[in-house]
């Protein structure tokens, strides 16, 4: 069914310099795995195990995380810290990894678009490393893998968002189907919060269809002069089916500051330590 699924990760990560001046927001860590290696292991655990990074400069620890460290691994062979690296020899034995390149950075359809390389004529997932999530029982992609297989559409998560910050999202409309299940109807990227047309604020996760890419390619720059992914979805919902999905787990917005220090909390309380 769905095999691949793909990483924006060329952007800056303007928020946390000076630590992302010379290293990618993405490798930045959550007490011990960076933030990426959670998203991946989210998409290998929903079966999409052809991964694929739509990358930028000073992106090359990605590549080198999700490959063997001969040197690393020389020193502490049959030591008690080999077993520091049980997650990240598990996630290269079980997931392929391939990259392409961003090259300006013009939103996040365009990012999507680079991507089609990697990808071909298929249905895949979207991960923003971003947005840690952690599914209540299976992982958020896992949940909309097993939509897709009954619906065939592109879905999108989203979940419930204060008044205030509506602003920091693209937001959708739609006509619930079942609870927390709603065929798309609008979809606005950060609106102001009087012009949102509901409470509903898409995340991180996304299944899309490949016809995505024709779509995105005929979308004019949008907010901020960028290519969105949000206007290009309002399209294809228009003209066939969009569902966005209100998921079963916990987000935590890793690229802000505040949300990044909640999850390490988090994970440590209850991941690392349990």
């Amino acid at each position: 069914m769905i095999k691949k699924c793909l990483f924006p990760v060329a952007g800056y990560g303007t928020r946390f310099l000076p630590a992302t001046k010379s290293m990618p927001k993405e490798m930045l860590p959550v007490v011990n795995k960076p933030l990426v290696q959670y998203g991946v292991e989210e998409s290998i655990e929903a079966g999409l195990t052809e991964v694929g990074f739509v990358t930028g400069r000073g992106k090359r620890a990605i590549a080198d995380h999700f490959d063997t460290n001969y040197e690393l691994e020389h020193q502490i062979a049959g030591s008690s810290k080999e077993t520091f690296l049980t997650s990240i020899r598990d996630v290269i034995a079980k997931g392929s990894f391939s990259y392409t390149r961003q090259s300006e950075m013009k939103g996040l359809g365009d990012a999507i678009l680079n991507g089609k390389r990697l990808i071909g004529d298929e249905p895949f997932g979207v991960v923003l490393s971003d947005d840690l999530c952690i599914g209540d029982t299976d992982g958020v992609l896992a949940q909309m893998v097993e939509l897709y297989k009954q619906f065939r559409c592109s879905i999108v998560a989203v979940q419930e968002v204060p008044e205030d910050q509506i602003s920091k999202f693209g937001v959708i409309a739609g006509e619930e189907m079942k609870e927390g299940l709603y065929q798309v109807t609008d979809m606005v990227e950060k609106p102001d919060a009087k012009d949102a047309p509901s409470n509903l604020a898409i995340i991180g996760r996304y299944i899309l269809t490949p016809d995505i890419f024709d779509i995105i390619e005929q979308t004019p720059p949008g907010k901020n002069d960028e290519i969105q992914l949000t206007d290009a979805l309002l399209t294809q919902a228009k003209k066939g089916c969009v569902l966005a999905y209100k998921f079963k787990g916990t987000r935590f917005d890793c690229g802000s500051v505040e949300g990044f220090v909640e999850a390490t909390n988090f994970v440590y309380k209850n991941i690392y330590q349990g």
